[in-house]
């Protein structure tokens, strides 16, 4: 029975589930490790606010991609402002990139932590792997490749479960919005946020859900219209919305896992998770240390090929270049070289000796400034009839989309004040 229930839940996840863990990439890691070093248990409550936020944009993207049958950037061009599309992808490549360059960064350094050998030759191996996979692997063997690494994250659980905490404030902290008014809480405030709700999930998602209509013959390519059902709407919704339930349980485990150890003992700052890693040894053994810097090294694997992909995918709809992992290289070849250009630039990024937490810091602004718009405009796409017909977004994921534009556009505004005021 318990098999059976499993057997079913594999079969209902698919796109949403495999963004959601990307969000927690190496760089999230560092955020959410950060954020649990320096204030404890207090941002806990920002999990819960982040869950249905993710969820609604999310599902209108899904919704987008499996009605339409078209990418994101392709309807943006269609229906909306080209500038607006050449902004969003402009900027969606300068924080993709950064984004690649620190995740590799953090991969290659987890690697040397616990295997030792050079950085660079961690470095290396990590980005010629990562774009040789997405050239070489079919899209229906990839695509359960990115979905058997999604639960790598799992070790975060485990490790949360191996640190004793204050119950009391950790469930108090949790349901119970803990604020400060201080510029530096905010700030934290709006990395969590930046690094959560991104710009390339939004790409990604929309455009998975033809790669998978594509796999399964519903559809022929890109920009062919299919027939929609309900059980295919219903399996999406699901689908993001244990994605995305995943992603911010994992957030929060890591948070939990930083404030019991790091936080607990008189650690308050960390400059990256290798950091965090370290740190754990001498508290709570050997175990916990090697789980956290494998769930490092293993989410870093199935999320560079997300943001490399969800670029290929935002310029080669603005371009009209032929588009799709369920492509062989041939007759993709501009999609894959962009993968592998993001990726190659991600690479030089780490060997001229740009630093990896301040690159992120421009990469969490750019991010947050991209989402602005795009979320406005997927909330008009989602309800638009030219695009998903009778299919609209529901109004209470309209609702609480509208609630985190005015959220996002309020964090934009408190990140430009502080780059004027620095």
């Amino acid at each position: 029975m318990i098999l059976k229930k499993i057997s079913k839940f594999f079969k209902r996840i698919g796109p949403g589930f495999v963004t959601g863990a990307a969000d927690d990439d190496p760089s999230g890691i560092a955020t959410y490790s950060m954020a649990g070093a320096k204030y404890g248990y207090k941002l806990n409550w920002m999990m819960l606010f982040l869950w249905p936020a993710m969820v609604s944009n999310q599902e209108m993207c899904g919704r987008v991609g499996l009605v339409s049958g078209k990418g994101l950037a392709t309807i943006i061009k269609k229906y909306y402002s080209k500038r607006m599309l050449v902004l969003a992808t402009s900027l969606l490549a300068v924080a993709n990139i950064i984004n690649i360059g620190a995740d590799l960064g953090i991969m290659a350094a987890s690697m040397q932590m616990l295997f030792d050998f050079n950085y660079f030759y961690w470095l290396v191996v990590a980005a010629i792997f990562i774009v040789w996979m997405q050239i070489i692997v079919p899209y229906k063997k990839y695509i359960k490749y990115l979905q058997a690494l999604s639960f790598i994250l799992i070790v975060y659980l485990v490790t949360a479960f191996l640190v004793k905490h204050d119950l009391n404030e950790m469930v108090w902290d949790t349901f119970v919005p803990q604020l400060e008014i201080n510029l530096e809480y905010l700030m934290i405030i709006i990395g969590l946020v930046g690094t959560t709700i991104s710009p390339y999930l939004f790409f990604w998602q929309s455009a998975q859900e033809v790669e998978e209509q594509i796999a399964t013959g519903e559809i022929k390519d890109f920009n062919c219209k299919p027939i929609t059902t309900n059980g295919e709407v219903k399996r999406m919704e699901f689908d993001t919305k244990a994605g995305m339930l995943f992603s911010n349980l994992i957030a929060l485990a890591i948070m939990l896992t930083t404030a019991g150890t790091l936080h607990a003992n008189g650690i308050f700052s960390i400059d990256t998770p290798q950091q965090a890693a370290m740190a754990l040894k001498p508290l709570v053994g050997n175990f916990a240390y090697i789980l956290f810097a494998i769930g490092i090294i293993g989410i870093g694997w199935q999320s560079i090929p997300v943001l490399a992909g969800s670029l290929a995918y935002a310029i080669s709809e603005s371009f009209g270049f032929k588009e799709g992992l369920s492509k062989k290289f041939s007759k993709a070849k501009m999609f894959y070289l962009i993968i592998a250009v993001a990726t190659g630039v991600g690479l030089l990024i780490n060997l001229v000796g740009i630093n990896v937490m301040d690159a992120l810091y421009y990469a969490a602004i750019i991010n947050g400034v991209a989402s602005v718009p795009l979320i406005a405009i997927i909330i008009k796409i989602a309800d638009d009839e030219r695009v998903v017909g009778k299919w609209k977004t529901k109004k209470r994921h309209r609702r609480i989309a509208l609630t985190t534009l005015f959220f996002m556009t309020m964090a934009v505004l408190v990140m430009l004040w502080q780059i004027i005021v620095r």
